[in-house]
Formats: C-alpha cells, structure tokens, sequence
C-alpha cells in the first residue's frame, strides 16, 4: 500500500493496491495491522457508512465534538470532490482546507482524523461513498459548518447551486463553531 502526505497535519491519501486480471480486480480495502503502520495509530473502527448521492449534491461539512471520529474514506462508484477542513486549534494547518478528487476508477482512500471537518460533492451521475469511522454516529454531538463560508473560501468545482439537506443549508459559519484544542 502506498501513502502520501497532504498538507494538512495527519490527512493522508492511501493507494491500497489493486490486484487484476481478465476477470476484473481484487482489493483489500482494510486491514487493521497495515493501517495502524502506515498512519502511525492502532485503529479501531466501530461503524461503517454507504450514501449514495447525484450530481450536485454537496453533503458537509460535518464533524462531532464530545465524540470525536475519524473516518477512512473511499469511492465505490462514481466520483467526488472531498474536502477536509481543519478545527485542531493547535494544529500549525488550523482552519486550512484540503480538497481530494477521489473515484471508483482508482482505490485511493483518504484518512480525515478525529479534528476535522469532512464533506464533498458529488462531480458524476452518481456515487456511492463509502467510509468507516472510529467512534459511532451521535446526534447530539454533530456540528455542520457551512460550505460557502467566506473565511475558508472552498474552490469546490462547481457550475451551479448545489443540492443541500436542510442541515447542512443551516450549517453555521467557521467563526462561531465549536473547534477541538
């Protein structure tokens, strides 16, 4: 498996390798003890998520506080603009965004840790995003920043208004959200 380094402290792009043939390919997608080398962290992951979306819809920019999750991301199908912003005060990248153009024709994964903010926007038909977190979905500690929020300006690849949830239409702006130490 090969990784790369992002310029955001601890975001990495994983190309976890792809085995074909004329009957198609064969991937190992996870595998805790390789994971844990190539991050630097013994990983447990709790909760594994599927959401399928189409063109234009723009899911983000959520995180949780109180419990905290990173989440290992990967496209099944189709392709996305994924974007990580990051919320760790004391991070030397606080308050930087990333955007990674991940899709099904290629097996890259991006690592976003615990302390950021993650979402992305659906650039094919369709596509279905895969992504598995270390800590469980919790209602009550969800938090969405805004997407167009001014002070971040997000050069997200975009033709028109994009189709939003009504939560992440009311997403509050980077200034007044809740960031992790």
């Amino acid at each position: 498996m090969k990784s790369q380094s992002t310029a955001l402290d601890g975001v990495v792009i994983l190309e976890p390798q792809r085995f074909e043939d004329n009957r198609g390919y064969f991937l190992e997608g996870y595998n805790q003890r390789r994971y844990s080398q190539v991050l630097g962290a013994d990983l447990t992951f709790v909760q594994d998520n599927i959401s399928r979306s189409r063109r234009g819809v723009l899911r983000g920019l959520h995180y949780q506080v109180g419990r905290t999750q990173g989440k290992l991301v990967q496209v099944l199908s189709g392709s996305i603009f994924d974007v990580v912003v990051d919320l760790r005060r004391r991070s030397r990248t606080f308050g930087q965004w990333l955007g990674v153009p991940l899709d099904s024709d290629t097996p890259s994964q991006l690592w976003v840790p615990p302390g950021f903010a993650h979402g992305f926007l659906v650039t094919s038909e369709q596509a279905d995003v895969f992504y598995k977190t270390t800590d469980y979905y919790s209602p009550a500690d969800e938090r969405c920043i805004i997407w167009n929020d001014s002070r971040m300006n997000i050069a997200w690849p975009l033709n028109e208004t994009p189709i939003l949830s009504a939560k992440d239409a009311a997403g509050t702006v980077f200034q007044n959200a809740e960031l992790f130490d």
